[in-house]
């Protein structure tokens, strides 16, 4: 069996192979989403504790959560969940193999995992050095956290830019550089969209008022013609019979 590790701390990944049954028997009956102790795959895996994210069986089907079973088996699926994407048509459903997320190592052959906590020892490729990250934070809070920034303060002066040396430089032959785009960041650009949609919604609403009160004045006024042309009725059939 192939695991897939991460450790998020640096950055990195690593994939090994294990294939001794006996030591492997541990991962039975687990389901994901569990920790299991890492010391089965060896003395320096010792004090690691690990998080089983996904995997996928021999055929390549991936191991779905909720599906409470070692088998596979074909539900129906609709378009946008895990182990089905979708793109044609709007609601469309379609019946999918999947994997249930309790583990058999007897069916499995690939198990992803994320190291939680750290051992005493060091695994080469995976914790003895760390990955700088291509890009810094994309959200607006987190730029702020990172660089202890107020919200005062001008947050698109601290994006972390990316070089793109293998791009053709630009005409002043500068190296082009990418950035990530803020999410949530509130400009008076946006403050100024606000404040129109909520003139646009207020605009809306008394209109709507306006109409309605419209509308009860011609109903009452309606109501009122009404009652006098049967009254008026009335009383002409009334003088008639008087006058006969």
């Amino acid at each position: 069996m192939k695991f897939n590790l991460a450790y998020p701390y640096t950055g990195l990944q690593k994939q090994i192979e294990f294939n001794d049954e006996k030591k492997l028997k541990v991962l039975n009956d687990l389901r994901l989403s569990q920790l299991v102790e890492m010391d089965f795959l060896g003395d320096e895996w010792k004090g690691y504790v690990a998080k089983i994210i996904s995997g996928s069986d021999k055929d390549g089907f991936a191991m779905k959560q909720g599906v409470l079973t070692t088998n596979r088996v074909r539900l129906l699926l609709k378009a946008g969940t895990k182990c089905f994407q979708s793109w044609k048509r709007k609601g469309e459903r379609r019946r999918r193999s999947v994997r249930g997320c309790i583990i058999d190592v007897h069916h499995l052959s690939v198990l992803c995992m994320k190291i939680v906590k750290k051992g005493d020892n060091e695994i080469a490729g995976l914790t003895d050095s760390i990955l700088p990250r291509p890009m810094g934070p994309k959200r607006a809070s987190k730029i702020r956290k990172m660089f202890n920034l107020t919200k005062k303060d001008d947050v698109r002066q601290y994006v972390i830019r990316q070089q793109k040396p293998n791009r053709p430089p630009r005409k002043d032959g500068t190296i082009r550089s990418v950035a990530p785009k803020i999410q949530r960041l509130v400009t008076p650009e946006r403050l100024q969209r606000k404040r129109k949609l909520r003139a646009i919604r207020r605009k809306r609403y008394e209109k709507s008022k306006a109409s309605k009160q419209d509308y009860l004045r011609l109903l009452a006024k309606i109501r009122r013609e009404r009652s006098e042309a049967r009254r008026s009725s009335r009383s002409s059939r009334v003088s008639q019979a008087s006058a006969s």
